[in-house]
Formats: C-alpha cells, sequence, structure tokens
C-alpha cells in the first residue's frame, strides 16, 4: 500500500494532514474499502458513506481520550483504517484477521464492542457523565448514530438522559443516509426525508456557499440561519424540543464543513447535535445504484462489476419460498420485520402481500408487543429477526406474547455459530433463554423440507407462540427418517448402546459420528426431536433403552437443549448418563462456521471421539462395581 494512507499510523496523522490533502485520503480510503470487501465481503455501503466524516471526527477529536463510539459498528471501517490498522485490511473479518465491528483487543481507539444498533448514545451518556464526574473536563463524549438506529427506543431513553444535563460533555453525530439496511422506516425518517427533498434546504446549502463564501459552515451562523425557517427543519424542531443543541444539516461529505461544525459543538461545553446528510455507497458506483441496500453487507463480488459471487440456496430462501406458498393459504397470515426485509427473506412476501408486511425499524421490542395486538385482534404474525436480536425483545415474548398465549410465530434466522461477524452475532443464546418461557414451543429444521414442514407446523398453533430457528448459510442436504419415535424422526437405528439426539442442522455430524462409532463397535440410535420445547416423553422412554445419551446442538451448553433432556429424563426418573456437545459459553472470535464448529467439537469426528471416551467410561466404572449378592 502507498500513497497517504500509508503515512497513516494513527489520528495524529490526519491532524497533521493539510486541507487540500484530504480529498485524496478519502479516494485512498475508498479504494481500500472496495478492494477489501470485494475479495472478503463485508459491510461496504455504510463505510463508503463515512469517509469524510470519520476524517473530520479524527482532525477534530482526541481519540481515543475522547472515545468515538459508532452506531453500529460495522460502519467503523474507516475508523480502523485512521487509527493505525489500514495494513489489515486484506484480512478483513477472516480468522485472526481484523474484526467487523470495534474490537477492544485490536486497538484502543475501539473504545466499546458495540454491534447491536441503538446503544452508542447510552454509551455515550455513561462516559460524558463519569468524565464530568472526575473532572475530566478536556474529554468529550463522541456517539455516531444513523438514522437506522434512531427508530429504536433506547436511543430515544438516551437522547432524554443527554438533555437533562445541560452541560454534559457529549457530542452526538446523527449519520443521515436515509436508510438501515434498506431505506429508514417511521415517522422520524419521515421528518428526515422531507428536509432532504425540501427546496428551502437547498436554498440554506447555497446561502452557506455564496453569502458566506469560502468562510466554513460554523456553528453561530447556520445556527442562527436556521432559526429562521424552524418550521422547516424538523429535526432541529424535536432535538431542540428535548433540550438538545443541533448544528445543520451539514453536507457529510464536504469535509471541511464538517470538521468545523465538530469543532464548534466540541467547544460549545454541553450536548451538541450535529446532523450530517450522506450517501450510502458514495463512490463506487455498483453500491450507489443498488437499490436494495446500497451494498449493505455483500458477500465477495467482482469489483469491475459490483455482481456479487453466487452463494447457492440459502435456509432463507426456504423460509422465504414456504412464507409465501402459506400467505397464499392464509389472509390471516402477517408478517413483522425489524429493519431486516431482505435480510430475513421476507421481501417475497412484501412483494406478494404489501398489506400484510410490517417494518417497524430497528425496533426488536416493538416488533414483538405489536405482533401481540395483531393476535389478539384474530391474526397470525410471523416475526422474523436474526437470533442475536432477539435477545433484545425477551421480556416483550415472555410477558406481553407468551403470557397472554397468543399465536406468534417467531422465526430466527442466522441461529447458531454465524462466524464472520464475530461475538455479538453467534445466535448461541435462543434455545437456553426461550427454555423458561412457558407454553412456548421451539422447532429446529434439520434440512430444508423440514424447515418448510416445521413452518407449516408452527402457524398452525393457534394457542401459544412458537419459534422456528435455522442457521445462517448454504441449506443442509436432505436428511429422511427412517422411522418415528413419537414425534421425532428416527435417522438411525442402533443396538443399545449410544442415543445421539441431534438438534437441527447438527444432525449431520451426528449422523458421521455414528458411522464412526460403528467402526469402534459402539453402535448409535440417531433421533433428530424436532420439537426441542416441549421435548417429546418419548424421548425419556428411548433414553432408558440406551447406556449413555448423547445431546449435540448449535447453541451454548448452559442452559440448552442438553439439559433440557437431562431434566426430562430426571423427571421420568431414567438413570441414564447424560453428555452435552454444544458451544462453549464464551464470547467466539470471528472465523468462518465451519472453524467454530470444529474448536467447539461439534464436528463428526469430534463427537465420536468424546462419545467413545464416555462409553469406554461408563463400561469401565461399571466393570469395576462389586457384584450383587
Amino acid at each position: 500500500m502507498s500513497g497517504l494512507l500509508a503515512s497513516i499510523k494513527g489520528p495524529h496523522d490526519v491532524k497533521r494532514l493539510a486541507a487540500e490533502e484530504l480529498p485524496q485520503l478519502a479516494q485512498e480510503v475508498r479504494d481500500l474499502l472496495v478492494d477489501s470487501c470485494a475479495r472478503n465481503g463485508g459491510h461496504l455501503g455504510p463505510n463508503l458513506g463515512v469517509v469524510e466524516l470519520t476524517i473530520a471526527l479524527h482532525r477534530v477529536f482526541d481519540s481515543p481520550r475522547d472515545p468515538i463510539i459508532w452506531d453500529t459498528g460495522h460502519q467503523s471501517y474507516v475508523h480502523k483504517m485512521l487509527t493505525g490498522r489500514s495494513d489489515g485490511f486484506d484480512a478483513l473479518k477472516q480468522e485472526g484477521g481484523l474484526s467487523g465491528y470495534p474490537n477492544q483487543a485490536e486497538s484502543p481507539h475501539d473504545f466499546v464492542e458495540n454491534s447491536h444498533a441503538s446503544t452508542a448514545l447510552s454509551y455515550a451518556d455513561g462516559l460524558a457523565k463519569a468524565f464530568k464526574l472526575r473532572g475530566e473536563r478536556d474529554r468529550v463524549a463522541v456517539a455516531v448514530i444513523g438514522d437506522g438506529a434512531l427508530t429504536g427506543g433506547m436511543a430515544w431513553e438516551a437522547l432524554n438522559n443527554i438533555a437533562a444535563v445541560k452541560d454534559l460533555p457529549c457530542v452526538i453525530v446523527v449519520n443521515d443516509n436515509g436508510r438501515s439496511y434498506s431505506p429508514t422506516i417511521g415517522g422520524l425518517a419521515t421528518h428526515l426525508a422531507k428536509l432532504r427533498v425540501n427546496r428551502r434546504y437547498e436554498d440554506m446549502l447555497e446561502f452557506v456557499k455564496n453569502k458566506i463564501g469560502n468562510v466554513p459552515v460554523v456553528y453561530d451562523a447556520l445556527h442562527g440561519f436556521k432559526k429562521g425557517v424552524k418550521d422547516v427543519l424538523a429535526p432541529q424542531v424535536m432535538f431542540e424540543d428535548l433540550g438538545l443543541k443541533y448544528v445543520g444539516p451539514i453536507d457529510g461529505h464536504d469535509e471541511q464543513a464538517v470538521e468545523e461544525a465538530l469543532r464548534k459543538a466540541r467547544g460549545f461545553g454541553g450536548p451538541v447535535i450535529v446532523h450530517a446528510l450522506t450517501q450510502k455507497g458514495r463512490g463506487y458506483a455498483p453500491a450507489e445504484n443498488h437499490d436494495e441496500d446500497q451494498f449493505h453487507s455483500p458477500g465477495a463480488f467482482d469489483r469491475a462489476t459490483g455482481v456479487e459471487k453466487p452463494k447457492g440456496r440459502i435456509w432463507t430462501n426456504v423460509f422465504s419460498e414456504e412464507l409465501v406458498a402459506l400467505g397464499k393459504e392464509r389472509d390471516d397470515l402477517v408478517a413483522i420485520t425489524a429493519a431486516m426485509l431482505h435480510p430475513t427473506g421476507l421481501n417475497a412476501f412484501a412483494e406478494a402481500f404489501p398489506d400484510r408486511t410490517y417494518d417497524v425499524g430497528i425496533a426488536e421490542q416493538h416488533a414483538l408487543t405489536s405482533a401481540a395486538g395483531l393476535a389478539l385482534g384474530g391474526l397470525h404474525p410471523v416475526v422474523a429477526v436474526y437470533a442475536t436480536f432477539l435477545n433484545r425483545a425477551f421480556d416483550q415474548l415472555l410477558m406481553d406474547v407468551a403470557l397472554h398465549r397468543l399465536p406468534v410465530t417467531v422465526v430466527l434466522d442466522r441461529a447458531g455459530v454465524t462466524g464472520d461477524d464475530g461475538a455479538s452475532h453467534n445466535g448461541m443464546w435462543d434455545l437456553s433463554i426461550l427454555q423458561v418461557v412457558p407454553g412456548l414451543r421451539i422447532a429446529v429444521p434439520r434440512d430444508g423440507e423440514r424447515l418448510t414442514e416445521l413452518l407449516r407446523e408452527a402457524v398452525a398453533v393457534d394457542d401459544a407462540p412458537t419459534v422456528l430457528r435455522f442457521p445462517k448459510g448454504p441449506v443442509a442436504a436432505t436428511l429422511e427418517a427412517v422411522g418415528r419415535l413419537g414425534e421425532m424422526d428416527v435417522l438411525r437405528s442402533g443396538e443399545p448402546d449410544v442415543l445421539l439426539v441431534a438438534v437441527g442442522p447438527m444432525a449431520q455430524a451426528a449422523m458421521e459420528a455414528a458411522v464412526l462409532l460403528d467402526a469402534q463397535g459402539i453402535s448409535a440410535t440417531v433421533v433428530d426431536p424436532r420439537w426441542v420445547k416441549p421435548l417429546d416423553d418419548a424421548l425419556a422412554d428411548a433414553a432408558a433403552a440406551h447406556k449413555l445419551v448423547a445431546v449435540v446442538e448449535d447453541n451454548g451448553r448452559v442452559g440448552g437443549v442438553g439439559d433440557a433432556v437431562a431434566r426430562l429424563l430426571r423427571d421420568h426418573d431414567v438413570d441414564v448418563p447424560v453428555r452435552t456437545f454444544g458451544i462453549p459459553q464464551e464470547f467466539l472470535d470471528h472465523a468462518k462456521r465451519p472453524k467454530i464448529l470444529g474448536y467447539a467439537g461439534l464436528t463428526g469426528q469430534d463427537l465420536a471421539r468424546d462419545i467413545t471416551e464416555a462409553v469406554a467410561k461408563r463400561s469401565s466404572a461399571l466393570e469395576s462395581q462389586p457384584a450383587q449378592g
């Protein structure tokens, strides 16, 4: 790597550049972004849109003494480059390489590992209060939040608290590009959209350029001008009614304008909002012209054309197609997404049934309680979210949906190990936290045919909530049952040695393990529960006929299906040892899904080895017991 970017080892190098050098730096940053994401995939569109904004932030503030908190962290690639990590972008999101999100282990400039939306303002509120109480009056907490993340209720809770402390050293940068994954939804989005297309806003920009001339857009001048058009500039009204000083809107790609506004905001001595208008995908034509999401997070693609490399058929495709089929059969079926229409596969349902599809923005809590209302009104909602984001709406699922025994189906995409996006995105918690919800039923398909089958069974339940979970990536090969045991599928019959309970997509590894066990003289029966909550009582009877039960799941080991199986056996007085195999209860570094499964001991070979050892220990213990009578 050569050029200006090669010389940037930290923010001090960004500060020393002359203003006329900054356009070249911005272009070099964009070139590296496109090259890296074309090779490895990544959040390209959001980062192309914040190049000048990030340069300005690092010229004005003193990171990490002034912590810059990114909401969400997927727009932090440029920040990483400007804090000395450009050389690492050839291994972006690869095992041992740079994370796709802020990562404290990488740099002190990554103050928090922020990747769930609408949280940055709360972090900034707490940091700024800490600086104030500790007398560190030269420090400022900076939060960068997109208009999409502002649709989350937590962001407004934080704004309300930030505004209450008039001398709080906090600067909030609203990165307004009109989109989260897809176009931003809701009342706030409507206000911001009106501002972006309002002729008087365009006149204001011309006024600044023509009347003020080459003088940068400074706080006082811009603030005074906007007072004259207060009724037009809706965001100012909203934010200033909260008691927050408001600067903008500013062209987020005019580095000098942003820089001067940030300097004034930093020196104000209290909380200030700087509103920057940016373009997602800026500077790369295929991203700018991509209607779906402006290359929000493409996989590897051809740099010249922007065409993504084929992904093949994935689990999400199967769900998407079957939901449309169900929608044609049932006019009471409605779909809800939290700003992730395309990623969760609801776009096809939205095209077929636009009046029955609701995008609530980044507001998972609202999504679940709104679904409860829809169910109370006689409909059957299907709420599709990534598994990691359901954590945010647990109380709503528990108290607003399950307490009322409402027919709401929650579909969890990216369940289990997701890999590339790191610790915050692995969907490894749901099978544990959902075990405590009374009346809830959980289905886990092992392949595409079971996904369609179980989705139909889930939406047929009319007296309780249901959850259907499936992983990221290519759909598993079809694995037919050889028999039934209660409501469970028997995938392989064996002599009474080991009962291997395979949860959903872990069935493939379990079957591989069974073949390897057979070579060791250990016979294994493999069953797929299909529904893992509640478990079928027939499982207890089957366990009683075996010497060992082994449960394999793509979830954290603590409180998951393995623990539920052990509890089932205790309740039925079945005294057979249970071995549980799952994801270690720790935050995992980013790597490809197969690599992480190997680390967790969830390959067929790993399972066969561990089960062989368990059987050997069990046999040895039995042989050492004194003879009876």
